[in-house]
């Protein structure tokens, strides 16, 4: 009997224990927790719309002269004056005398073949006159036989006429160096230097100095392979239509530019760059002629070439990419994300150009999110407006 009491009354106190727990448990209400809702993130759209696009291509180069010369004499002489003009830096027009040579020389010559040449056309007068003698004498003797050469004094009239022509030809030469004494600008141009000073004896072809033309200047401007297919090289200078921007590779940001023109294209590929070079032209490039800023030859510059015009394309913004190759889509009619691979045609700095098809109707994220999932949700606005459509409650989660 009292094991029986021993074992009962614990185990009567245990049920009653835990009845009593479980009726607190049914009467306690349990608290519900409710999961806040995420806030849907803002993105900044644009439309995709096809267009048509021009390309610009950049390139690099330096102003070079169209025509530079090593200026040489073509006699020798002593150097008798230095014309002003001819100083490094200064400019000339064609036809100026920028050095002359002591010319007394060269007039002693041309006396002489004077001279001679006059000797010459006396010595043929007397042949002539004793041809026309030998002549008449041959017919007072009698004779019916046409005379011979040697009566007729034949070879001494050409002898004489030969040395007529020979003495002319001298004084022309002695004329020709007595001009040629006097050193005249080929073109309209610039001095880059002066190598020879006053009372300096100089040969034929002694460098007088450095000069290059004005007129026109050239950039030699190299093109990538990928950049061939987006332009029309020009087959020569008449029929080239292709224009170019030039501005100072130096000074970016100065608003200085020159126009400039496509005349040409090299005939093969650098070995090493595998580059096509194209040169571009300037006229008056030190504004001579007109009012724009000089252009120096050994300028460094920069080229926007006007390229082809690509038609049916899309232009995107450069930061719209996620990753190199890919882009987010909207979907406008759920609001959700799309993420979509792209294929680019051309890009530069700031713009990508897209040829094939993207969903249509659908909108380009030009904004960072910092999620982006394909299938989540976002609140389309402007560009511009994120901020403040970031600080305004969505009422639901369409564009």
């Amino acid at each position: 009997m009292n094991l029986l009491l021993r074992i009962a009354i614990p185990l009567v106190l245990l049920l009653g224990g835990y009845g009593a727990m479980m009726m607190l448990n049914q009467a306690e209400e349990k608290p519900t927790f409710e999961r806040p809702e995420r806030d849907v993130p803002v993105a900044e759209v644009i439309e995709l719309q096809r267009q048509e696009f021009q390309i610009t291509l950049t390139a690099q180069g330096v102003v070079q002269a169209r025509n530079a010369t090593s200026l040489t004499p073509r006699v020798s002489g002593r150097v008798l004056l230095i014309d002003g003009n001819f100083e490094a830096g200064a400019f000339f027009k064609k036809g100026e005398v920028l050095l002359a040579l002591d010319a007394a020389d060269f007039e002693a010559a041309v006396a002489g073949a004077e001279a001679q040449l006059a000797r010459s056309e006396a010595a043929l007068a007397q042949e002539e006159a004793r041809a026309e003698q030998a002549l008449l004498d041959w017919k007072d003797l009698g004779y019916t036989d046409p005379p011979s050469d040697l009566v007729m004094r034949k070879p001494q009239l050409k002898e004489a006429e030969a040395n007529v022509k020979a003495a002319n030809a001298q004084l022309i030469q002695a004329q020709r160096d007595l001009e040629r004494s006097q050193v005249l600008a080929p073109y309209d141009g610039c001095v880059r230097s002066r190598l020879v000073g006053l009372g300096q004896s100089v040969n034929s072809g002694t460098a007088l100095g450095e000069i290059f033309s004005t007129d026109q200047a050239e950039v030699r401007l190299p093109l990538s392979a990928e950049d061939l297919p987006f332009i029309d090289l020009p087959g020569d200078e008449k029929t080239s239509t292709i224009s170019a921007i030039l501005t100072d590779a130096l000074k970016p940001i100065d608003g200085q530019s020159w126009e400039a023109k496509i005349v040409r294209a090299e005939g093969v590929l650098n070995e090493t760059s595998r580059e096509l070079f194209v040169t571009a032209r300037v006229n008056d490039p030190y504004g001579l002629e007109s009012n724009h800023p000089p252009l120096r030859i050994g300028q460094p510059v920069v080229a926007k070439i006007t390229g082809k015009i690509l038609q049916d394309v899309y232009v995107i913004p450069r930061s719209s990419l996620r990753t190199p190759t890919e882009v987010i889509l909207v979907d406008p009619e759920t609001s959700t994300i799309q993420r979509t691979k792209i294929f680019p045609l051309w890009s530069d700095e700031t713009q990508i150009v897209l040829r094939e098809p993207l969903p249509a109707g659908f909108l380009l994220v030009v904004s960072r999110l910092p999620v982006a999932a394909n299938g989540s949700k976002v609140r389309t606005v402007a560009p511009g407006e994120a901020t403040k459509a970031a600080q305004t409650p969505a009422e639901d989660t369409e564009a």
